[in-house]
């Protein structure tokens, strides 16, 4: 029986099929399956022929943890400290959001300290030098090249005097001449990427690798490209606004969900030193009803973000549910416990929830300033003034403590607020260190009768109640 010449292959998830069919049976994505060329050459056994390997002791003397700092302070944050020497790192992010940019400053602040390699395989030179002028970079050290063949790239970074630092922009666009296959397959970026971050590890180069990434917002190609580096970043942030945030989902050397908070300006990136004033620079106090200020945490930063809430009587037989920047399955779950638990109709209306801003907030401690942004909205009572709120609610109504509370309290006095609803601590004894007042609640139920005596008092002015127009009836 003749060997077959060609597989099918997904693109999204690197499954492999007989033939070709338009919907890929392992993750369902349609239209993903490509056909590629087989090497016509038999394996070898790997049985014979190896060389034996030196095993060492787990307790034996290792070298000093040496990083590569770049001096930008947002970046050297997620990367743990710095690059370390020989890794690997994939950043990834929507078109346009800013990876090159990004990764074209760290580049020119790195090669301050040695040589910096910059490889881009979308642009020409010339564009390159281009946005670097634009972003005031002309005069940088850093090394130019446009290619996407892997075999000359590993060939000029397999040097004795291999460089401090390399950008691949991006690992779609390289193809390895050994492969019949288009660039940006599965086959093209597993077999790139395996070469470059081979080179990388033994000439102790710090490689920078640019991702593309599909609709659904996951990087595109293989899934085993994240597993094969050290280091996986995400780009994030809506074109609407001025900011990105750049965020670690996999870090070997550093924490995990750390971020940094870039500024978009016309002169590049500019590192936000202090994320939580420019989150609520636009706020507008405790004037308006259905805002809350939650006191969050991203990583071991502690974040302020304003949570925005409307509550309105629906017009339709199915009430809408729209969210922005929040789960949306636990805006259901919280809706269910405010009327389940606490009484509060909210089955024929209307719900709307932002988190100001554009971030995307994604941790449970949420749930209270939620509940709190619903309520001050539902009761036309805006939220006790200068307060944040943080806490965990249960399918119960109770309020369960969340991680790190004491740096939640510390980053809301830093800023001028004066009160805290959170949680009950688990020791009666136990009292941090923030000069906060705090109004500690068990139970979903004692943040609803708050609002409800806060909603019978007088009402002061506000946005409704503006004199109408001349001739208005």
């Amino acid at each position: 029986m003749a060997k077959p010449t060609s597989r099918f292959v997904c693109q999204t998830c690197g499954a492999t099929h007989r033939k070709w069919s338009g919907k890929c049976d392992d993750c369902g994505a349609w239209n993903s399956i490509v056909e590629e060329a087989v090497s016509e050459a038999l394996p070898k056994s790997v049985a014979t022929g190896g060389r034996r390997i030196d095993f060492v002791a787990l307790s034996g003397a290792s070298s000093d943890e040496q990083r590569f700092v770049s001096g930008i302070g947002e970046f050297d944050r997620v990367a743990g400290g710095g690059l370390v020497p020989g890794s690997a790192t994939l950043v990834g992010g929507d078109p346009g959001i800013g990876k090159s940019t990004l990764l074209l400053q760290v580049t020119a602040a790195l090669s301050q300290h040695g040589a910096a390699v910059y490889v881009s395989g979308e642009e020409a030179v010339d564009q390159v030098r281009m946005r670097a002028k634009r972003m005031g970079l002309a005069q940088a050290p850093v090394q130019l090249a446009a290619a996407t063949a892997v075999r000359d790239i590993v060939a000029s970074l397999d040097l004795p005097e291999a460089p401090l630092a390399a950008v691949i922009d991006s690992i779609q666009t390289m193809f390895v001449d050994t492969l019949d296959s288009a660039p940006g397959t599965v086959a093209q970026v597993r077999a790139a990427a395996q070469e470059l971050i081979r080179v990388a590890k033994r000439r102790g180069t710090a490689l920078l690798l640019v991702g593309h990434v599909t609709k659904e917002g996951t990087i595109a190609g293989p899934r085993v490209l994240e597993h094969m580096v050290d280091t996986v970043l995400y780009f994030e942030g809506e074109r609407g606004h001025h900011f990105r945030i750049l965020r670690a989902v996999k870090n070997r050397f550093g924490p995990t969900d750390e971020i940094g908070v870039f500024e978009m300006t016309d002169r590049g990136l500019v590192e936000v030193s202090n994320p939580s004033a420019l989150f609520l620079g636009d706020r507008e106090g405790n004037k308006v009803s259905g805002a809350a200020v939650f006191a969050g945490m991203e990583g071991t930063r502690p974040l302020l973000v304003e949570i925005q809430a409307l509550v309105a009587p629906t017009a339709f037989g199915t009430p809408r549910r729209a969210v922005i920047g929040w789960d949306a399955a636990r805006l259901h779950m919280v809706l269910a416990v405010l009327e389940a638990r606490c009484g509060v109709p909210l089955a024929g209306r209307d719900v709307y929830l932002n988190v100001a801003g554009g971030l995307k907030v994604q941790e449970p401690a949420a749930d209270l300033a939620v509940a709190a942004a619903l309520l001050s909205s539902l009761n036309d009572c805006p939220v006790p003034a200068e307060t944040v709120i943080f806490g965990e609610i249960g399918l119960s109504g109770e309020v369960r403590p969340v991680s790190q509370m004491e740096s939640r309290l510390k980053e809301g006095a830093k800023l001028g607020f004066g009160a805290a609803i959170m949680p009950r601590r688990r020791q009666r004894g136990e009292r941090g260190e923030a000069e906060i007042a705090r109004r500690e609640i068990s139970h979903l139920g004692e943040l609803v009768a708050l609002f409800e005596r806060e909603s019978a008092q007088p009402r002061r002015p506000g946005p409704r109640d503006a004199a109408p127009a001349k001739g208005a009836r």
